[in-house]
């Protein structure tokens, strides 16, 4: 089956055209990265979003692993918009990236203030970071995105909304319940490509949208991962997704082991693809993000096989 069967005739003709205007071949040199967690599960849905006007930070993030030195060009996640809303609500697009903890942290935790110096959380094992390695950020030119409604309505079973994120011994909700709305693929081409070594790292997307048109919500897809998600190389786990706001930071909690808690408790990965190519290998000509970031746009849709709406 070829992707254009799998994509509405009427959503090919435009996204064909983007990428005849910017596909070019890869180098000869280098070798495409490309990984995905697989379609979203409805299980879950969690905010994440950067600082803005009447609005706290929420990170939402889940890892990947690189097994050599790789650019990541181009990503496309996956999750929910308020129903109604409008795509161009959309003002801004960040995405960070972490390593996995003790790196890039205070481990010591001895000085600050109380809330920073004692840990707030059961545990910071197989965390994100305190700190990001790097972000790229819509509304300083360092990425640009497409938001595509792919599903009017798409209910999660379970979310973490704002407010929903407390320290510990707080921290068992059971979560913040079923939230539905608009299922919303956004792809994103980085103008600087993220420039990674070999290692595990955590994929940390945030969408901004003004106040009044309410907050993405990040899908989450199946753990393990299934076909047609991408495997973990051999020798690592693939570890749940992780989240904190404002007020728990620099800690991060399990949304499925420490938020909705249970026994067993359930643990969720988050739905998102990365594509990239490996170092050493020249990265030549303005076409390879734009093509990046049609390809990302085309796969995505593709492993959606439902209505596209416009």
């Amino acid at each position: 089956m070829t992707l254009a069967t799998l994509i509405p005739l009427k959503a090919r003709s435009g996204i064909a055209a983007l990428a005849f205007a910017t596909v070019m071949a890869l180098p000869a040199a280098a070798d495409q990265f490309v990984f995905s967690t697989g379609n979203p599960d409805g299980r879950m849905a969690s905010a994440t979003r950067p600082e803005s006007p009447g609005k706290f930070e929420i990170e939402t993030g889940d890892d990947f692993v690189l097994t050599q030195q790789t650019l990541i060009t181009g990503a496309a996640f996956t999750g929910l918009i308020p129903s109604g809303t409008s795509t161009s609500s959309i003002s801004n697009v960040v995405v960070e990236i972490y390593r996995v903890f003790p790196a890039d942290s205070n481990v010591g935790r001895t000085s600050g203030p109380p809330t920073f110096s004692t840990p707030n959380v059961p545990t910071r094992v197989n965390s994100p970071s305190d700190v990001e390695v790097a972000d790229r950020k819509a509304s300083e030119g360092s990425l640009s995105f497409i938001p595509i409604v792919v599903q009017a309505s798409f209910t999660a079973s379970n979310s973490v909304q704002p407010g929903g994120i407390h320290p510990q011994p707080g921290q068992t909700t059971g979560g913040n319940g079923p939230v539905t709305g608009q299922e919303t693929v956004i792809s994103v081409k980085f103008t600087t490509p993220f420039d990674l070594t070999a290692g595990q790292y955590f994929f940390v997307p945030q969408v901004e949208m003004p106040t009044i048109n309410g907050d993405f919500l990040w899908l989450s897809a199946p753990r393990p991962i299934v076909p047609p998600g991408t495997p973990f190389p051999l020798g690592f786990t693939d570890l749940q997704s992780w989240t904190r706001d404002q007020f728990l930071e620099p800690d991060w909690l399990r949304i499925g082991t420490d938020i909705v808690g249970g026994s067993p408790a359930p643990t969720f990965n988050a739905a998102f693809d990365l594509n990239g190519v490996t170092v050493p290998g020249p990265i030549v000509g303005a076409g390879l993000p734009g093509m990046i970031l049609a390809c990302g746009v085309l796969l995505a849709l593709a492993r959606r096989r439902r209505q596209l709406v416009v």
